[in-house]
């Protein structure tokens, strides 16, 4: 895909950029930059796109995205309606890896973060119970300044490479090669297939939102993707239902409508195939993770 490069901006004070965001939109398009990101979803639910994986977010949610990999967070249209009390919070530090000088993660005690650093170019979802603590010293981070600010942050990517519920996003083959002028294309395709995936998206429907044929679209997306638009469509369905599962206010057949599919039977065939676990199974393990 071609996502935008984001130029992110540090104050005359400090080294590395931290904020607290309010609003669902804020850099709410498919972009990549040259800093890490650590970022603490405290309050939102809607759907990431991190390199080739597309997921469900939750409030809570806490994700180190590496340098120069492509992502992109799309609250739900919930957040965007005038009418609706549902509300973004978010903390979020972008930090050059070298930031703290050349030498600083070759040294031997630092092995640990310099191997995080690398892995994190595939996008790392940090789970189990320094969660809490990760996000603890993101709010700490906000308003520190001076040398407690660097060390707040050495905290939480030590509590993160020391943890051993880290799960790896994108696959391991992805690459990206970056095409400035192809950022409005493919935010036209992901915004118009989230707005419309739960009824039948033709071909030349989608095409003529990317203003290229039908045949050449099909090359075009997979060239990008490395996945064809109807597995990335059904990705998107998935990430739905996921997120319907963890809510648990909708009985199957309900979820699976919902969610864009046509029959329970697919829609229990192409859940597994994406997620490797049944919807039944999926909400079983989310609600005993919550209750333990």
């Amino acid at each position: 895909m071609k996502p935008q490069l984001l130029k992110v901006s540090t104050g005359p004070a400090h080294s590395f950029s931290v904020r607290r965001d309010l609003v669902p939109y804020m850099n709410n398009k498919w972009h990549y930059h040259p800093e890490v990101e650590l970022i603490h979803l405290k309050k939102g639910v809607g759907t990431q796109f991190i390199g080739d994986s597309i997921r469900s977010f939750r409030s809570g949610d806490i994700i180190l995205v590496g340098a120069h990999l492509a992502h992109y967070w799309r609250f739900d249209d919930v957040y965007f309606n005038e009418q609706s009390k549902a509300t973004a919070d978010v903390r979020v530090a972008h930090f050059s890896e070298n930031f703290w000088g050349e030498q600083f993660l070759g040294l031997p005690e630092n092995k640990a973060i310099k191997t995080l650093l690398e892995n994190s170019r595939r996008g790392l979802q940090v789970n189990g119970k320094i969660k809490p603590k990760v996000a603890e010293l993101l709010e700490q981070m906000v308003p520190a300044d001076g040398t407690n600010r660097i060390i707040l942050l050495l905290e939480a990517l030590t509590l993160i490479a020391n943890c051993n519920q880290i799960v790896k996003l994108s696959s391991i083959g992805f690459k990206q090669d970056y095409d400035e002028s192809e950022n409005i294309r493919i935010n036209a395709i992901y915004d118009y297939t989230l707005k419309n995936f739960r009824r039948k998206i033709h071909l030349e429907e989608i095409a003529g939102v990317a203003v290229i044929s039908p045949n050449s679209f099909c090359r075009y997306f997979k060239s990008k993707t490395r996945k064809t638009y109807s597995r990335f469509l059904t990705e998107i369905k998935v990430g739905h239902a996921c997120k319907l599962l963890m809510e648990n206010k909708l009985n199957m057949k309900q979820l699976c409508y919902e969610s864009g599919f046509n029959n329970l039977a697919s829609f229990h065939k192409y859940f597994k195939i994406t997620t490797g676990k049944s919807p039944l199974n999926y909400q079983k393990e989310f609600i005993s993770g919550h209750t333990n």
